[in-house]
């Protein structure tokens, strides 16, 4: 997120950048012009050549002070962005400190686990061989769909581990028969009785 909003502020600060640039651009047109009108000025022959030529004159000034007045807005503009995408590199590198250390950490985790998970892993392989493979290509199936990874939930305070509905009592009392499968009308997850799981 943080590295986001600095390339949006980043891009920010181009197009305030390209103003000025394209600010100081028509400045050095308005001046050419007026240096034109100026010589101008010095041989004119009517009334008329006159007052086009002084309000043109009047006019192109004007340009540049406004164009001046503008760029100095966007002058601060820049100071104040720059300001910003300062602090932001700060918290970006202060985050990237913090994710390398939860990383370092997190490899630790899994290190430790590792041994745990392939004995585990063991156990479900020698379980696959006993089951129905009609049941484990469902339970596979619930696996892949839901978020946490959890197909097998236990009935918590009359409600399913999985999605937290409520589980009406006669279905409880199937459940807690354990004489056939039964599956969470909501999210699909098998449920089972919660003493099952604590033994």
């Amino acid at each position: 997120g943080m590295q986001t909003r600095l390339d949006k502020l980043n891009s920010e600060l181009d197009v305030v950048n390209n103003e000025i640039l394209a600010k100081k651009n028509a400045n050095l047109d308005a001046e050419a012009l007026v240096k034109k009108y100026e010589k101008q000025l010095k041989n004119i022959k009517n009334n008329r050549e006159f007052s086009s030529l002084t309000k043109e004159l009047e006019y192109k000034t004007l340009e540049i002070q406004l164009n001046e007045k503008q760029m100095a807005e966007l002058n601060a503009k820049t100071l104040h962005k720059d300001e910003v995408i300062n602090e932001v590199k700060v918290q970006v590198a202060d985050k990237g400190e913090e994710l390398a250390v939860k990383n370092k950490e997190l490899a630790a985790i899994i290190k430790e686990t590792e041994k745990e998970e392939k004995v585990l892993l063991k156990k479900s392989e020698k379980a696959q061989e006993v089951i129905e493979e009609r049941i484990l290509k469902s339970y596979t199936r619930i696996r892949s769909k839901v978020v946490n990874g959890l197909a097998v939930v236990s009935v918590d305070r009359n409600a399913c581990g999985g999605c937290f509905n409520q589980i009406p009592p006669q279905r409880q009392l199937d459940i807690q028969m354990h004489k056939k499968v039964i599956v969470c009308e909501h999210c699909g997850r098998i449920l089972v009785d919660s003493n099952i799981l604590d033994s």
